[in-house]
């Protein structure tokens, strides 16, 4: 099964309201569309399959009959093909989950026709494995297979050398800094890192973020942007934030601690693919590296002998088919974690060139000397628009430099 909540999201942020149609406003439209979702996800975990396949093909009959002028449905075309795959997607889960074999092949078939691409998400959706040995669905994930995310990070170009003396150095502000003494304060952080060595004090501050602030990946907190704040967002509203306002909250923990940090965006290498995933690098000066560390899902990564590893370590091992696995706190599978979600957002990277309490402030001026910095693969479309104003290199050599004590901040 494949949730329809986060399409439905986005098409409702994107498109709020419409101007009168043949049969509905466009706003109209999507609020009908909300109720049969709700009807779908009361049925499908009651395993209520026949009440959700009929709920389901309501959604298409109302999507096949909507009718829009020639303006609005170009450029709703690429939300409702998306809409239309994933309906028959899970059209194809509830009548497989019945043992209906033929209507899932055909279901499963217009998924594809209509966009779906999720490779990894297909090879493991259980839903699907009373039709997973007929042929005609051997043949139809194999066309997909061109799709599998690790297949195009594995495909990527390779890093290069490039000069370093013309790029910008990364700075970390320090500890001392009164702002930082604040959120050191207001967490209690020393209790939270706890009495052990350095590595667990990482991990232990980490997994707090992650037990005490709720994710939610659609929602961009309304208040400024650092620690102090995004937590009492949370508290005062009970609505979850972003990876990316997770990643700021961990990052001001770690500098306040006098741990060298970065929140780095992971982005995937399509253009048109708006999703992307923000994580925290920090620097362990016990193990001479830094280390991948991801609040929202509450997950840090090693290889198989549980050495724990930097996002350049985990990015070359998928590429390289080499053994991950996930620690034990977090409730992601290694598949959908590393294999699908991070192996599509890790085609390229970007962080700030300064670390340091409300990097990206909401109200307040913004810090002059503020640069993005991108590390793509060579050969990568430098038109992207998500890379305007970005600093580009092909050097991860420079782009994981050690971070220098004479390049702290105040």
């Amino acid at each position: 099964m494949k949730s329809l909540v986060s399409f439905f999201a986005i098409l409702l942020l994107a498109f709020p309201a419409r101007a009168q149609t043949d049969s509905h406003t466009w706003s109209q439209f999507l609020v009908q569309l909300e109720a049969l979702e709700l009807k779908y996800n009361t049925h499908y975990p009651a395993k209520a399959y026949p009440q959700a396949e009929a709920v389901l093909n309501d959604m298409v009959r109302m999507l096949d009959h909507l009718t829009l002028p020639e303006k609005e449905k170009a450029e709703l075309s690429p939300r409702i093909r998306t809409l239309k795959a994933n309906i028959y997607y899970n059209l194809s889960c509830v009548q497989s989950l019945q043992q209906h074999k033929k209507p899932a092949l055909a279901s499963f078939e217009k998924a594809i026709y209509w966009g779906y691409t999720e490779y990894q998400h297909i090879k493991t959706d259980t839903d699907l494995d009373p039709i997973r040995k007929e042929k005609k669905f051997i043949a139809l994930l194999d066309q997909l297979k061109q799709y599998d995310m690790l297949v195009v990070l594995q495909q990527s170009g390779s890093y290069q050398d490039d000069h370093k003396d013309s790029l910008p150095g990364f700075n970390y502000q320090v500890a001392g800094h009164h702002n930082l003494k604040a959120v050191k304060a207001y967490f209690n952080l020393d209790s939270v890192a706890g009495k052990g060595d350095e590595v667990s004090k990482l991990v232990n501050i980490m997994l707090f973020v992650t037990r005490s602030i709720k994710y939610d990946g659609s929602n961009w907190a309304l208040c400024e942007f650092d620690a102090i704040d995004f937590y009492n967002y949370y508290k005062t509203t009970g609505k979850g934030i972003n990876c990316r306002h997770m990643a700021m909250t961990l990052n001001e923990m770690y500098l306040a601690m006098g741990f060298k940090s970065r929140f780095v965006t992971c982005m995937p290498k399509d253009r048109n693919d708006p999703d992307c995933h923000v994580i925290n690098c920090v620097y362990s000066e016990t193990l001479n590296k830094w280390l991948w560390m991801d609040a929202s899902h509450g997950i840090y990564v090693m290889d198989e002998h549980n050495n724990m590893l930097s996002i350049e370590e985990v990015r070359t091992r998928l590429r390289n088919n080499q053994p991950l696995q996930l620690n034990k706190e977090t409730g992601r599978t290694k598949d959908w974690y590393l294999d699908y979600y991070m192996a599509k957002n890790l085609y390229w990277i970007q962080c700030t060139n300064q670390s340091r309490f409300n990097t990206e402030s909401r109200y307040r001026p913004a810090d002059k000397d503020l640069r993005y910095i991108a590390l793509t693969p060579t050969g990568y479309d430098e038109q992207n628009p998500y890379l305007k104003g970005n600093t580009i290199t092909h050097n991860p050599v420079y782009f994981w430099q050690r971070p220098e004590t004479d390049k702290a901040i105040d």
